[in-house]
């Protein structure tokens, strides 16, 4: 394979000079030109942010991030908030136990920091819901720390400036150590973003614009001629199916029959229609034989949804009921109100394939 001359050894300085000109305009982000006037990052859009944005586009965020921060304004706004009213304004948002966990952590800032957010790695990572990765975004972005920040980005442009073949996961310690070296003591949390950026516009999965990046006289994988190689991933596996039931329940008012998910476990907390369990196997406890109370239930067809760990196969059901029929374990609730229920996505796709213009 034919090579370049050797890399000059990355340093933060020339990412910091791109991100001064193109860093993205987010809004919970302070721009450097906001810096230089004196606007410092609020410590309660960085984590609302950061945490909205675990497994998460930043496109689909910005809506939900705006429309918390209309509701909320502080986080003592929202730790005073019901934990239903937060679940709902976060349900198509998706990986639900994000959302519990965010109001346990505001009600822990609100009532044990006297709602001022710790400004140390260690102090973060104490609050409910905060690992390692958030606490450090919070405390580089937030507080100026020298944290070293690592999400899907980062591992990118990391893995391609040193050319680090390990597969991924394992990769990820050494990752970490490179990210620890390279991030500065001065602007850390401008760095971070900095590298969030540089992956999400420049070093991207495919095609990445090399020949625009800052670390192009760094770069080992651009040596060798080769960055789309790198990160390597380990071989995906086959995602299991479970299979379930959802049956919908429409009455002679025009509501349907909702009811509440525990708390634990996937979606919990959510609400949804009544829903058989969702195992590996069909029979009689995840078909029409388990529908919730007698009635005249047609199938409507089948809905797939694909979770990070499994993909589920919901057979959806169908039913005209009088008007108190089957609520024993929850309520009617107009159709026309379904969009200020906190009702997942799959949920959401359950009852439109058993009422077609029911989100129109």
């Amino acid at each position: 394979m034919m090579t370049q001359k050797q890399p000059t050894p990355p340093s933060a300085a020339p990412l910091l000079a791109w991100y001064d000109r193109h860093h993205r305009d987010l809004p919970w982000r302070v721009s450097p030109a906001m810096a230089a006037r004196g606007v410092r990052p609020d410590p309660y859009h960085i984590w609302l942010s950061e945490v909205m944005l675990q497994q998460t586009t930043v496109a689909a965020v910005k809506a939900y991030f705006l429309k918390f921060i209309g509701r909320w304004p502080t986080v003592i706004d929202l730790a005073a908030a019901p934990v239903d009213d937060v679940m709902a304004a976060w349900a198509g948002l998706g990986y639900y136990a994000r959302a519990r966990n965010l109001k346990k952590c505001a009600d822990a800032v609100a009532n044990e920091h006297g709602g001022w957010f710790p400004d140390t790695e260690e102090g973060l990572r104490a609050l409910p819901g905060i690992g390692d990765y958030t606490s450090a975004a919070v405390a580089a972005i937030a507080f100026d720390r020298q944290a070293a920040v690592m999400d899907g980005n980062v591992e990118r442009v990391i893995s391609r400036l040193y050319a680090i073949s390990t597969p991924l996961p394992a990769a990820k310690p050494l990752m970490k150590q490179k990210v620890v070296a390279l991030t500065p003591p001065i602007r850390p949390g401008d760095f971070a973003q900095a590298m969030m950026d540089l992956g999400a516009t420049i070093c991207t999965p495919k095609r990445p614009a090399c020949s625009l990046c800052p670390f192009n006289g760094s770069c080992e994988a651009l040596r060798l001629h080769d960055p789309e190689y790198f990160p390597v991933k380990a071989p995906k596996k086959t995602k299991p199916v479970r299979q379930g039931a959802a049956f919908v329940a429409v009455n002679r008012d025009g509501e349907i029959l909702l009811r509440r998910r525990i708390d634990s476990g996937l979606l919990g907390g959510m609400t949804e229609v009544p829903t058989t369990a969702w195992t590996a196997r069909l029979d009689g406890e995840t078909t029409l034989e388990a529908a919730p109370f007698e009635a005249d239930w047609q199938a409507c067809g089948i809905v797939v949804h694909v979770f990070t760990h499994f993909e589920l196969r919901l057979s959806i059901f169908r039913a005209a009921v009088g008007a108190t029929s089957g609520a024993d374990d929850g309520w009617w609730e107009p159709v026309t109100n379904l969009d200020s229920q906190a009702l997942p996505t799959v949920m959401k796709k359950a009852i439109a394939q058993a009422i077609p213009h029911a989100f129109n």
